[in-house]
């Protein structure tokens, strides 16, 4: 499956150089004057009677749009379902089989912001691979945070959350990717915090005689 993805990669990468090549060949041409505008009619006309003269390359060119058109749509399915089956799971119970959505899963992992108070922000992303279920966990951490012991504390917040709806027997990878510590909330509490004024010295107004 990987290597038809990867053909479908090329391929599709290939059509594109393909056709930006041409667009540079043709800009080129006709911007240094290398070929005139009749040459290229006459060029035109020619294939065409070539192909009116010969009815088995018209046959041929026709054939070659048809399999490229399936081709495409070949891969273009091939890639889609393979996204698609990479945000579901599947499962079989004693009734039959079970597809779950990982959305699902991205939503209840989003609820440990509630559970760790240190997690100012939590955006998951599940995916469904081969080697089992990959989550990228980007966080935002507030600035009292204890980045060792909370990765790992989320790391297994986050399995178990997975195994309490998904009853698979695949390994669960997590990846845990820190993007920042905010500072704002301290700068705002601090702000909030009323100002302590020092209590006045007793006879401080009054001076000697």
């Amino acid at each position: 499956m990987r290597f038809f993805t990867i053909l479908g990669v090329l391929f599709y990468a290939s059509i594109i150089i393909l056709i930006g090549v041409a667009l540079i060949a043709f800009t080129i041409v006709f911007s240094f004057n290398l070929l005139q505008p009749q040459d290229l009619n006459n060029l035109v006309n020619n294939v065409m009677a070539y192909m009116q003269y010969n009815r088995t390359s018209g046959v041929i060119v026709a054939l070659s749009g048809i399999l490229l058109i399936l081709i495409s749509f070949s891969f273009a399915q091939l890639i889609l379902g393979r996204f698609q089956r990479e945000k579901t799971i599947a499962f079989t119970t004693a009734s039959g089989k079970v597809t779950v959505a990982l959305t699902l899963i991205e939503d209840l992992i989003k609820r440990v912001e509630g559970i760790i108070p240190e997690i100012k922000e939590l955006r998951p992303d599940v995916i469904a691979t081969k080697k089992g279920i990959v989550v990228d966990l980007r966080v935002i951490l507030r600035s009292e945070a204890n980045i060792h012991d909370l990765t790992a504390r989320l790391q297994e917040i986050t399995r178990s959350k997975i195994l309490e709806v998904l009853p698979i027997e695949e390994q669960i990878i997590i990846k845990i990717h820190v993007v920042k510590i905010s500072l704002a909330e301290d700068r705002d509490r601090k702000r909030k915090e009323p100002i302590k004024e020092e209590p006045p010295i007793p006879f401080g107004g009054y001076g000697r005689v």
